[in-house]
C-alpha cells in the first residue's frame, strides 16, 4: 500500500516559516511569511514527524513495536497475525487471516487518503514471486540494471564470485583508479547481498580498499560482475512447509587477514529452512587471547609436524 503525500499527514513541533510561493502571494499582506502547522517536502522533520503520527495511529489499533527493528510492527488478534512494515511512505502488509488484513486496510483508508497496490510483487528493488509452496525473492532486473550500468553486460561469464587463489591486499604499488566509479561499483553491489549471501563476503572483502582502489582491486570486483552474469537470478526461497524452529550458525577465520591479521567472522540464522539474517565481518580489533591462541595454535601444529616426521624418518630440515 501507498500513503499519497505521505509526508503532508505529519504534525511538525517546532516553529517553521517560509516565504509566500511565487504566484501565490497575498494581496493584502504581501511581506509576511506562511507559518506551517504541517510538514512540507524537504524539511529534515518531515519524515520524522510522518512516522511518529503513523505510530502513534498504530499503537492506539492494538498493535506493538519490534524490539530490533522500530518500523516493524505486529498485531495479534483471535489467534490470527497481521504483520505491517514502513519504509517511509511505502507500507507492506500481510497476515494470517484475509478478514484481518482486510479490516486494516479499511481502518487505514478512513484515516489516510491511499492507494492499494495489490499483491506484493516488487519492493525497493526486489521481486516477490509466491506461490502454494513458498515465497522466492530475488533481485535480477537490479542485476541486470547494475550490470548494463557498469558495461559488463557482455562480459564472459565465470562459475565462481573470485578465485581461490587470489588473496587481495593494500598492493600499494598497484596502479591507482577512479575512487567514484570503485566505490559506485561496491555501494551497488552491498545492495544486492540483500538477496545474494553467496557474494557476501567477496563484496565486503573488496569493501576495505574504497579508500585508495588499484587495479587488482577494480579486476576482483569485476569478477563478481561476472559471475553475476553467470547467475543473475538467485535469490532467496521460503519454504510454505517449513518449521518455526530458529537456529544459528557461526564461522571464524583466525587471524586471516595479511595486513593486520584481524579475523573475520560468519554468521547465519534459519527459520527452519529458510535463511532470515546473515552477515561478515572483520573484527575491529584484536585481542591478546586471539594473540596467544594463533600462537598455541602454530606451536601444536610444530609439535604434530615434528611427531609425524619422527615418525615416518629423519626429518628433511632442522626443527627449533
Amino acid at each position: 500500500m501507498d500513503v499519497k503525500s505521505a509526508f503532508l499527514n505529519g504534525f511538525i513541533e517546532e516553529e517553521v516559516y517560509v516565504r509566500q510561493p511565487p504566484g501565490f502571494e497575498s494581496a493584502k499582506f504581501p511581506n509576511r511569511v506562511y507559518k506551517l502547522r504541517k510538514n512540507l517536502y524537504g524539511l529534515k522533520q518531515a519524515p520524522r514527524a510522518w512516522y511518529a503520527r503513523l505510530k502513534s495511529f498504530l499503537l492506539k489499533s492494538g498493535f506493538v513495536m519490534g524490539l530490533a527493528d522500530k518500523t516493524l510492527f505486529l498485531l495479534s488478534r483471535s489467534g490470527d497475525t497481521l504483520i505491517f512494515q514502513i519504509y517511509v511512505d511505502d507500507k507492506i502488509c500481510g497476515g494470517s487471516s484475509h478478514a484481518l488484513v482486510s479490516s486494516f486496510v479499511e481502518q487505514m483508508s478512513r484515516k489516510f487518503e491511499m492507494s492499494l497496490m495489490g499483491e506484493l510483487q516488487f519492493f525497493l528493488g526486489l521481486q516477490i514471486k509466491q506461490g502454494p509452496e513458498g515465497t522466492f525473492v530475488h533481485q535480477a532486473k537490479y542485476t541486470k540494471d547494475i550490470l548494463k550500468k557498469f558495461d559488463m553486460g557482455d562480459s564472459k561469464p565465470m562459475t565462481t564470485p573470485t578465485s581461490t587463489n587470489t588473496a587481495l591486499d593494500a598492493d600499494e604499488d598497484g596502479e591507482v583508479v577512479d575512487q567514484i566509479e570503485f566505490r559506485g561499483m561496491i555501494s551497488s553491489l552491498l545492495y544486492l547481498t540483500a538477496t545474494r549471501t553467496d557474494i557476501q563476503f567477496v563484496v565486503c572483502l573488496c569493501a576495505r580498499y574504497q579508500a585508495s582502489p588499484r587495479t587488482s582491486h577494480r579486476q576482483a570486483v569485476k569478477r563478481i560482475f561476472r559471475y553475476l552474469k553467470f547467475t543473475p537470478e538467485l535469490g532467496l526461497w521460503y519454504s510454505s512447509g517449513s518449521s518455526l524452529s530458529l537456529r544459528g550458525f557461526s564461522d571464524d577465520e583466525h587471524a586471516g587477514c595479511r595486513i593486520d591479521r584481524k579475523s573475520t567472522s560468519g554468521t547465519c540464522q534459519l527459520l527452519g529452512t529458510s535463511l532470515v539474517s546473515w552477515s561478515s565481518r572483520k573484527e575491529a580489533s584484536v585481542s591478546l587471547s586471539s594473540t596467544e591462541a594463533g600462537f598455541q595454535v602454530e606451536v601444536l601444529t610444530m609439535q604434530s609436524s615434528r611427531r609425524r616426521l619422527k615418525a615416518n624418518g629423519p626429518a628433511p630440515m632442522d626443527w627449533r
